[in-house]
């Protein structure tokens, strides 16, 4: 018998087998080969997809992690932004450059639409006392006065989230609850909805913003702190002229319901920009009480403070007053009466930037304040002696700068005695909420004694008077404590 040939590539040897087996062999190997090489090609394929499921398998995490990543990066801006936790190390305060300058103008923002639309209240005063008549004067300025003890009280709360590292949330819930004030304002018929709406809901909300704002600011400067904050108030002279004209122009051709509505996108507007554009500087300190303790042993800042207290009640009480006085002494307009609101708080400009760009390059604020405050006191004994339209817009300029120098100032001396500046906010709002109480009581007081004894308005001019030389007394007594009878010491 024949060997059996070997399988798979054993090759025939030609002289033992014919054309026909050799063909045939030759076959078989081609067969042979063909089935290796399927195999194989399945083979090869099933290894790609056990590797393609491979590589599926590993690059399913790595999507993951990656998109985890991506969240994560987003979370941690939105929360940089939100709180300022995240800040490390911020050195020195700049004292200039455009980002200290844009925490300026988002100041000034601010200020004009909190204290220019209080001061602005002359304007409402005037008015509401027409469409109001069986309420008294003194009970319509509970309005105003609510509305200003409000955004003085609430300081001490709101400072303190500027100091925890709660800044933008803060200022978000402020601008929501005066913008509700203002639109509810604008359907409010009867005295106790004006009351809730403009005094309350407008005084909450700018409460709680306005403090850690001014805070804010004042971490940004230390040479040129004075000026900075003073350019930043005369926000509250550019409000207490934008408001009136908008009142004035508006109120006889649209009605209330829609000038108070303009009112508020106004004021919308401007505070988009502070959310945008306001940015803190320092890490928060550490969680501590909501009053600072060692400050009220502190006889400096006590004074100044109590003194503060009786000079803002008769601020008040000017500001109100004013427009009144010349419609009910005088025999002015409506109209012509409000020109006196917007004269009080427009010279009052430049009176609140230069004297802040003197105390930081001459004077020191401390030094400035005291004659500017014997200057206040002048004007308002002389008050008495004014019976004409002419004198009453000359007595309005003067008043209004000495005013204006006043509230310019009194912010910079309340920081300047904080030897630690990352407890300004704090410090700054204790100061606000006790001169709440002064602001809430000064309008009502001047309106009940122009009413109740019969002297009218000399008897509440007199008392503004001796209370704004109280308060003189008690903030020039804070600067001797605290520096000495040195005139010359720049403080």
């Amino acid at each position: 018998m024949r060997e059996k040939p070997v399988e798979r590539f054993s090759i025939p040897d030609p002289t033992h087998d014919s054309i026909t087996d050799i063909e045939k062999q030759g076959n078989k190997i081609k067969d042979d080969e063909d089935r290796l090489s399927t195999t194989s090609t399945r083979s090869d394929h099933d290894n790609d997809n056990e590797e393609d499921n491979a590589d599926n398998i590993r690059i399913t995490p790595v999507s993951l992690s990656r998109t985890k990543s991506r969240a994560s990066t987003i979370l941690q801006r939105v929360t940089s932004r939100l709180t300022t936790h995240s800040i490390v190390g911020p050195g020195p305060p700049p004292d200039g450059g455009l980002q200290a300058w844009t925490q300026v103008f988002c100041a000034w923002l601010v200020i004009m639409n909190t204290w220019g639309f209080v001061n602005s209240f002359g304007a409402f005063q005037t008015y509401y006392t027409v469409i109001l008549p069986h309420i008294t004067p003194s009970t319509i300025s509970w309005i105003g006065s609510a509305q200003a003890f409000l955004m003085f009280f609430l300081g001490a709360f709101s400072g303190r989230a500027l100091d925890a590292g709660y800044f933008l949330p803060t200022v978000i819930v402020g601008i929501v609850f005066q913008l509700v004030g203002i639109f509810t304002m604008s359907l409010a018929t009867k005295y106790w909805h004006l009351f809730l709406t403009q005094g309350v809901l407008t005084g909450i909300g700018g409460g709680i913003f306005f403090c850690p704002v001014m805070g804010l600011l004042s971490t940004y400067f230390l040479k040129k702190r004075g000026l900075a904050l003073g350019m930043a108030t005369t926000g509250n002279s550019i409000g207490g002229i934008i408001y009136p004209v908008i009142v004035r122009q508006l109120l006889p051709k649209i009605g209330f319901p829609w000038t108070v509505r303009v009112l508020g996108f106004f004021n919308m507007a401007a505070l988009v920009l502070v959310v945008v554009l306001m940015k803190p500087r320092l890490p928060p300190r550490k969680i501590g009480p909501i009053i600072e303790w060692s400050a009220i042993r502190d006889i400096p800042y006590v004074l100044f403070v109590l003194g503060t207290c009786s000079l803002m009640s008769a601020v008040y009480f000017a500001f109100y007053y004013i427009a009144s006085y010349a419609r009910d002494t005088l025999g002015l307009s409506y109209s012509s009466s409000v020109n006196l609101v917007i004269v009080l708080n427009g010279v009052g400009l430049p009176a609140r930037v230069l004297p802040g760009y003197i105390a930081d390059t001459h004077t020191g604020a401390f030094n400035l304040l005291v004659p500017i405050l014997c200057f206040n006191v002048l004007l308002l004994f002389l008050w008495l002696s004014v019976f004409s339209i002419g004198s009453f817009y000359a007595w309005t300029v003067c008043y209004g700068i000495a005013a204006g120098g006043f509230q310019g100032l009194f912010p910079t001396v309340v920081t300047s005695l904080s030897d630690d500046m990352s407890r300004a906010g704090t410090r700054l709002g204790m100061a606000f909420t006790v001169i709440a109480f002064a602001a809430l009581v000064g309008g009502p007081i001047g309106g009940a004694i122009v009413g109740g004894n019969g002297s009218g308005y000399s008897g509440a001019i007199v008392w503004a008077a001796c209370s704004t030389a109280g308060g003189m007394v008690l903030i020039a007594g804070a600067r001797v404590w605290k520096y000495g009878w040195v005139v010359r010491k720049k403080c």
